[in-house]
């Protein structure tokens, strides 16, 4: 870590949405760290007025003039809006602004000036109705540091679910499980589980991609020609690596207790599950990056921009996994 608290950046995702809310809200939380948001001073005052909120805005360029958050204060790094915002409208206008606030926090918490980078939600479609190919947070953030494979994690209390695929059609999945990339990100799992979560012999159970998965070949014959073999390779190097398993039983208690993670092969195979079991707590972490990075686990909820209605946990939660993942990283061998 860079000092006695971890340092967290949090950029303020898509203007038009809830990000705004739930950041103004989450600036009154106690935090064990400093907190900067990186955004436009002008529309978070703009927002928190709407909201009938009374919240200190300090611009600064870069370092928090307090070593920990203090309630009701947001240190804000200017990053200016092309054109006005209003609650629950998208504007393509500003798609540049909010990759800008990715870039610049990627960009800080690389240079050690951030311990870790707290996004809020995007809106991936009017991003690229700007004409910038934009998949997800996930992909973009990967791209820009560097990393040949992320993973996307989904963490809950008690349940962690990560994914082979991320954000693509479903007619495309098939051919995107290859034994390569089902090798890579159950590699990167099991390293980061053991680095960032501290566990020293990480259990992982594998989703079939098919129903039944495959149904011994009747159904598919993805298990037999590529999950099984790359499981085998694994356990055979000594991983605790188990499945492949049908997708519509192992997210149930029997199985959830023998595993540290379960990892399905497209976004949702394993997602719904998880949002299920506990919506609004579960925390977005992309495995494998340089840096910390973790998010909510919900969209822009344009409907909800500007009312006071959106709930803020989600954000408060990443904000503490990243906290909590920033002290493990910095004492790992």
């Amino acid at each position: 870590m860079t000092g006695p608290y971890p340092k967290i950046i949090i950029s303020t995702g898509e203007p038009g949405g809830i990000g705004p809310d739930i950041l103004i809200k989450s600036g009154y939380r106690n935090f064990a760290a400093a907190l900067v948001v990186i955004g436009d001073p002008g529309m978070i005052a703009q927002r928190a007025r709407q909201l009938g909120v009374d919240i200190r805005i300090v611009e600064c360029d870069g370092l928090p003039e307090a070593a920990i958050h203090q309630p009701g204060v947001l240190p804000v790094i200017p990053e200016s809006l092309e054109n006005p915002s209003r609650p629950g409208q998208l504007n393509p206008g500003n798609s540049r602004y909010v990759v800008r606030c990715i870039d610049s926090a990627v960009d800080r918490c690389l240079s050690r000036q951030f311990d870790a980078m707290v996004t809020a939600p995007v809106h991936k479609g009017v991003i690229n109705e700007a004409g910038i190919s934009f998949s997800g947070h996930t992909e973009w953030i990967a791209k820009r540091t560097g990393t040949e494979q992320p993973v996307m994690l989904l963490a809950g209390a008690d349940i962690k679910v990560c994914l082979v695929t991320t954000h693509l059609s479903l007619r495309d999945v098939p051919d995107r499980v290859t034994d390569d990339r089902l090798e890579r990100v159950l590699l990167v799992m099991l390293q980061e589980f053991r680095r960032l979560f501290g566990l020293e012999k990480p259990k992982i159970g594998v989703c079939g991609l098919n129903p039944h998965a495959g149904e011994g070949g009747h159904l598919g014959t993805e298990e037999i020609d590529t999950i099984i073999p790359v499981i085998q390779k694994l356990q055979q190097a000594g991983h605790r690596v188990d499945g492949p398993f049908p997708a519509d039983t192992i997210f149930t208690g029997k199985y959830l207790e023998q595993y540290h993670g379960i990892l399905a092969m497209y976004h949702d195979q394993g997602l719904p599950v998880i949002k299920h079991a506990g919506f609004g707590e579960v925390v977005n972490v992309t495995l494998g990056l340089p840096i910390v990075r973790t998010s909510v686990d919900h969209g822009t909820a344009l409907d909800l921009a500007g009312t006071g209605e959106a709930n803020e946990s989600s954000l408060v939660a990443a904000i503490n996994l990243a906290i909590q993942l920033s002290g493990t990283r910095a004492s790992a061998p």
